[in-house]
């Protein structure tokens, strides 16, 4: 290479850095914000989980301590001290609502408290108006309480299947005894009843007078081709 080739290149080679240094100096703050960006966010993620984990082994401590209470009074007095926020909330209330026997009035209105509060999950405020109807039982019109467990009982709603149950109870109670067997049967088939639900569907329908349709047994396997 002849030396004003070599003098070009040198040249361009220089142009290059000069152009590259210029853009560092008017750009470079960009990429030192990114990282920036970055090490503050994954620091600041590991800080919410210490915080999360913190909180919840605070919360879970205090339940503990106010569950080894002597009495009924003390452990529900504790319960109602414990500072909580979130769903918390809504586990203590399901803690409240636990002794129906030793304070029925207490547990309802628990249980009132956390169906009525919107702030919290749907799968919670369900399982408060399911334990609510059980707890309340004739106190209660069937009326009522089959309005109550209505909504509870629509498709994708994770109580349902709970739900209809009782609401097969509630015909039995009423005195609709074929009706009573047809939701049982219902059950039974329903592919989201667990085993215990379907066990207790059966017993009810035998119970009823009733018949359980037996089940169909498993199909042997084919055997294989030997060929």
């Amino acid at each position: 290479m002849s030396n004003p080739d070599s003098f070009i290149d040198e040249v361009t080679e220089e142009v290059r850095r000069d152009k590259l240094f210029a853009m560092f100096r008017k750009y470079g703050w960009i990429g030192v914000m990114i990282v920036v960006f970055i090490v503050g966010g994954a620091a600041y993620n590991e800080w919410r989980k210490a915080s999360e984990q913190s909180r919840a082994e605070a919360f879970g401590d205090a339940v503990l301590d106010a569950l080894d209470m002597g009495g009924t009074e003390e452990r529900r007095d504790a319960l109602g001290a414990i500072d909580a926020d979130g769903d918390q909330k809504a586990v203590l209330q399901l803690l409240l609502a636990s002794d129906p026997e030793s304070d029925r009035a207490a547990t309802l209105e628990a249980l009132q408290a956390l169906a009525g509060d919107a702030s919290q999950p749907q799968s919670y405020r369900d399982l408060a108006v399911l334990r609510r109807v059980m707890v309340l039982g004739p106190e209660a019109s069937v009326a009522d309480r089959r309005a109550a467990l209505d909504p509870i009982a629509a498709a994708g709603r994770p109580f349902r299947t709970l739900a209809l149950e009782q609401m097969a109870y509630l015909s039995v109670e009423d005195g609709k005894t074929d009706e009573a067997i047809k939701a049982f049967e219902a059950l039974m088939q329903d592919q989201e009843s667990p085993a215990g639900l379907r066990s207790r569907a059966e017993q009810m329908i035998v119970a009823l007078g009733g018949e359980v349709a037996p089940q169909a047994a498993p199909q042997p396997a084919a055997p294989a081709d030997a060929g």
